[in-house]
């Protein structure tokens, strides 16, 4: 993985933490809101990370009214 913005290193060290007992899905308004970002900075750039993280594995998995993000241990 390439330099990463603080902004991007944020958004892995939650989902990380959020991940450490297994799986979990998110939208990126609550990752956003838990670290102190907007919805469409997190949005932006989960798609990137998905293909970047080596140590969590972030599939976009569902749209509804927004997308869902299935996200669990590398």
């Amino acid at each position: 993985m390439g330099e990463m913005s603080d902004e991007d290193q944020r958004i892995l060290d939650h989902l990380r933490e959020s991940v450490a007992q297994g799986e979990r899905y998110f939208r990126a308004k609550r990752i956003a809101d838990s670290i102190g970002l907007s919805a469409k900075q997190v949005g932006a750039r989960l798609p990137r990370l998905a293909d970047d993280a080596d140590d969590v594995e972030i599939e976009k998995w569902g749209r509804a009214r927004s997308t869902t993000w299935r996200v669990t241990p590398g």
